[in-house]
């Protein structure tokens, strides 16, 4: 939790620091996409959490609110024209790939578990036929 809310400053940090210092929001675009990755991490986290962690993750959320308004007024204000909706479209396209992201791990993750236990089956058929193979070739050869 520690480590989201800290990239998520630092990113916030450089991000808003070139912005005031007249660099545009494309030049930061890296920082921009840590921003909101970390925000989403924090705001999964705020969803689970319990106890303690989850006023920490709703006071974060709210601080992140905050600077997402700031950086809307700046959009509005002093970019280019339609600059926020094509943010707010950088932002839904950033979600679609974190979901897409997990996905293809949980499918990756079922997968290993599938190969693992056909391997296990095949294994353990081996380990029980084998054994047996040799008993009955041994018995029909008369050496046993």
């Amino acid at each position: 939790m520690l480590a989201e809310i800290a990239a998520c400053n630092a990113a916030w940090a450089i991000l808003k620091g070139a912005l005031t210092n007249g660099r545009e929001i494309y030049d930061v675009a890296d920082q921009a996409t840590k921003y909101f990755d970390s925000k989403s991490a924090i705001a999964k986290k705020a969803n689970k959490a319990g106890g303690k962690s989850e006023l920490e993750c709703f006071m974060q959320l709210e601080k992140l609110k905050a600077e997402e308004v700031w950086l809307k007024d700046y959009m509005i204000y002093a970019g280019r024209p339609d600059m926020y909706s094509d943010w707010l479209t950088f932002q839904s396209e950033r979600k679609r790939a974190r979901e897409k992201e997990a996905r293809l791990a949980k499918q990756k993750k079922a997968r290993n578990i599938a190969l693992f236990l056909s391997a296990l089956a095949w294994g353990t058929g081996l380990i029980i036929l084998l054994p047996l193979a040799l008993y009955i070739g041994l018995k029909l050869f008369g050496v046993i």
